[in-house]
């Protein structure tokens, strides 16, 4: 290997360097693997390899696992599609965009490697159906080949990254989440004490971390179940981070309580000395005693609390366990439901179905020969890519990436493997075009396609000897390999295009949408718990996508405490309704304001002044929430932008 100063001086990152060198030599190991155990395509053995190399041991256990699992099901799959469709290419087409369709959209709801595997599973049946043809009556022999070579390529490059990729580092991120926890509970023993110092931006920069953090976590949550556990209550924690954030970020004061600041401050403390999840968790109960008779702030530690008992479930190991029963009802109160995005899910699902389906009948119409690459190139690009968050853009270097790799395929066909005498000679020509590989994936800034390039250069190059067909029939395959990212570059520009403003647009129509919901449903107090858990991290996700996009008009924190602040009132109304102790003018405010919070987002200020009204008649009769209606109302003055930016996340609806 090249020295580190070296490296350095020659532009190379040292630790990509020694990762992209083993990735290239395990995959020129699988290669010849495959090739002696005699399986058709052994360079797909090589391919996988690069496909499922991960720079850590956890996410390349978690990732080959998800690998190998969605080459069976996408193999048992794609012979399926063969058997049901006979001899009729239009059926198996359609077979084949629905499945890409159906695992593209589960691939947009699930997450980390499970996302990955289930999109896998999708364009795993393109490859086993469509290039089926060159053996005809020999299907569950080509499904179990296809499998068995990528199995293949898992086994080995799992087997090298175990042996010499570097064990992880201690847990920081854990360590990220304990410093959060602190600074948390020291600002709410201030707020409760009275003399409270956060600002705005000190809000926004802890939701911004919170939400750097969530993103980390399921690579954190990979490779093991305790690993997954110790994520899902990291999460835990941080939703609980969030429900305090909201709290802190109300109107009101509260009333000033040093014996509960100090027990908070004590809290914090402990975090600071990294004492147990269990051991704070104590000091919590007390606190949540303490505030017994203010029930959002009691919410909120109780929340804190159960989000660290479940922590202490998996890391103290000494410690004395929770009771089951009693952490069994907490997690009920304050269960963790993540965001799903169902708009792009069924829209990247419409998109590859769609793509798929005119390719096919494009293909079966003109009968070029190649149409199957294009085909089988798109589906991958169709779907894999839909989790991006701006997969038009990355299209343009993906396609700059497999047009290298396509030429590289053809200079290692028509210039270096007319010297071979042997297969053998095949399979040990290509591998000098197989490192060339580590230039891309090694330098300071790793070229984006890196990957893409080695995996175009194998697939177009399948060591058979003797070799045959002609440099026509190689260009027009290579072509049609390089067609795919520019369809899809195409698709993802005129179909439901998506970007990062774009998908923070849908989620504040989601938002937004889950109020209107609620403000029409008369059992909205049922589900109130599942709202915020789900609105917790929906926040999380908010401020992610306004990082991201470069936000500038709106405050995704305001905007989201405007939506909890109304969410809240919707929930007060409601239960108001249900005692049936009110006059007969209030209750008809309530149920105006209700109507026009049904459609806020069209009308923000009807809704605003409807919730005023209803605040008015509410203090008239004496109640206590009147207080509430009146400071939601104010929030959707606010607020206005955000809950019209609403309609846009509606139009991409549509």
């Amino acid at each position: 290997m090249i020295p580190v100063p070296a490296a350095h001086a020659l532009g190379f990152n040292p630790e990509r360097l020694a990762f992209s060198f083993r990735t290239a030599l395990a995959s020129c190991a699988a290669l010849v693997i495959a090739w002696l155990m005699e399986l058709e395509h052994p360079q797909w053995a090589a391919m996988t390899v690069f496909a499922a190399a991960q720079p850590s041991r956890n996410m390349l256990v978690e990732k080959s696992f998800f690998r190998a699992a969605g080459t069976v099901i996408g193999s048992v799959i794609g012979v399926l599609l063969i058997l049901a469709s006979g001899s009729h290419q239009l059926l198996l087409v359609a077979g084949l965009a629905a499945w890409i369709g159906i695992c593209a959209f589960l691939g947009n709801v699930l997450r980390g490697f499970l996302s990955y595997g289930t999109i896998l599973a999708g364009y795993t049946a393109a490859m086993v159906a469509l290039l089926e043809t060159a053996h005809p009556g020999h299907i569950f022999a080509l499904g179990a080949d296809r499998a068995l070579t990528v199995l293949t390529g898992v086994l080995v490059g799992l087997i090298v990254g175990l042996l010499f990729t570097p064990k992880e580092a201690p847990d920081e991120l854990a360590g990220r989440v304990r410093q959060l926890s602190a600074r948390l509970l020291r600002a709410m023993a201030d707020r409760v004490d009275g003399h409270s110092t956060e600002g705005e931006d000190w809000h926004n920069s802890t939701l911004s971390e919170i939400a750097v953090i969530d993103e980390l976590l399921d690579p954190h949550g990979a490779g093991s179940l305790r690993s997954r556990r110790s994520a899902r209550t990291l999460r835990a924690v941080l939703a609980a981070h969030v429900s305090a954030l909201l709290w802190m970020k109300g109107r009101a004061q509260p009333k000033r309580d040093p014996a509960l600041g100090r027990v908070l401050a004590r809290a914090a403390d402990a975090h600071e000395g990294a004492a147990s999840p269990a051991e704070i968790a104590v000091a919590l109960e007390e606190a949540a005693a303490l505030a017994a008779d203010r029930t959002t702030l009691h919410a909120v530690i109780e929340r804190m609390r159960t989000a660290l008992l479940e922590r202490a479930s998996v890391v103290d190991r000494h410690s004395q366990p929770a009771d089951e029963s009693e952490l069994g009802k907490l997690r009920l109160l304050h269960p963790v439901i993540l965001h799903q995005d169902w708009i792009g899910a069924r829209q990247a699902a419409i998109r590859a179905t769609a793509i798929l389906l005119l390719i096919g009948v494009v293909w079966i119409l003109t009968g070029w020969s190649s149409g199957a690459y294009v085909m089988l190139g798109t589906s991958v690009m169709i779907s894999l890519f839909s989790t991006f968050e701006n997969p038009a853009q990355i299209m343009r270097q993906i396609f700059q990436a497999q047009l290298c790799g396509a030429i590289a395929a053809l200079a290692c066909r028509w210039l270096v493997w007319p010297h071979a005498t042997s297969e053998f000679q095949l399979v040990l020509m290509i591998m000098p075009f197989v490192l060339t590989s580590i230039i891309p994936l090694s330098l300071q800034r790793p070229i984006v396609g890196g990957t893409d390039y080695v995996l175009i250069l194998l697939l177009l190059s399948q060591p058979a000897f003797p070799l045959t067909g002609s440099f026509g029939q190689s260009f027009a395959t290579a072509t049609a390999v390089v067609l795919a990212p520019m369809i899809a570059l195409i698709s993802f520009r005129l179909i439901f295009p998506t970007d990062a403003h774009r998908r923070l647009n849908t989620l504040i129509a989601m938002m937004v949408h889950d109020l209107e919901r609620m403000a029409a449903a008369r059992d909205a107090t049922s589900h109130q718990v599942a709202w915020r858990s789900r609105l917790y991290h929906r926040l999380i996700r908010l401020v992610r996508w306004a990082d991201r996009s470069a936000e500038r008009e709106l405050s995704p924190a305001e905007g989201g405490m405007a939506v909890y602040s109304l969410g809240a009132s919707i929930l007060s109304m409601r239960e108001l309704a249900e005692r049936g102790e009110l006059s007969a003018g209030t209750t008809r405010a309530i149920t105006i304001a209700l109507r026009r919070i049904e459609r806020v987002s069209l009308d923000p200020a009807r809704a605003s002044a409807a919730l005023e009204r209803a605040a008015e008649r509410v203090a008239h009769d004496g109640g206590s929430e009147a207080a509430l209606l009146q400071s939601a109302a104010r929030a959707i003055d606010e607020n206005r932008p955000f809950f019209v930016r609403a309609r846009r996340g509606a139009a991409r609806k549509r």
